[in-house]
């Protein structure tokens, strides 16, 4: 799988393209978003480009999209009344992921206080767990509309 980006039909039903992550995310591929039943769930369709040398998706690359999935789960949460810098990221890698994957994280909000929040996450490819996260957020002023319509 050689595509930059990921093809409408390769997306699963429920998922809807988001348009956030910022600059260093947009230039990895389209991060998407499935809400239902109070759950937020974050995924990306992984390519060659996010491999390593043994062909695997890079450790890397998975540890981004968890920690940009805690982030963007954390402010989907509190309807963008705040935004989140993440202060620390603990990952757990169980699995590996190849190119072709669909790379779900299913996020998990623990709480959200005046100062810092917490969140974990599983990203999933189907049933098979690959990566377990926590992070723990610093909690930001909500970002300014200009910020918004640029992807931020």
């Amino acid at each position: 799988m050689t595509r930059e980006h990921t093809d409408i039909a390769d997306v699963p039903a429920g998922f809807e393209r988001l348009k956030r992550g910022g600059p260093y995310m947009a230039g990895l591929g389209y991060l998407y978003c499935r809400r239902e039943a109070g759950k937020i769930t974050i995924a990306m369709r992984m390519a060659d480009q996010h491999t390593n040398m043994r062909g695997i998706v890079h450790g890397g690359m998975l540890a981004s999209l968890a920690d940009s999935a805690l982030g963007l789960g954390l402010t989907l949460s509190c309807d963008h009344r705040h935004s989140f810098v993440t202060v620390n990221l603990s990952t757990d890698f169980i699995d590996a992921a190849r190119p072709g994957d669909w790379v779900e994280a299913h996020i998990h909000i623990g709480r959200i206080g005046s100062r810092v929040a917490f969140a974990d996450c599983e990203l999933m490819v189907k049933d098979k767990r690959i990566l377990r996260a926590s992070g723990v957020f610093a909690v930001m002023k909500a970002l300014t509309a200009a910020q918004l319509d640029a992807g931020y």
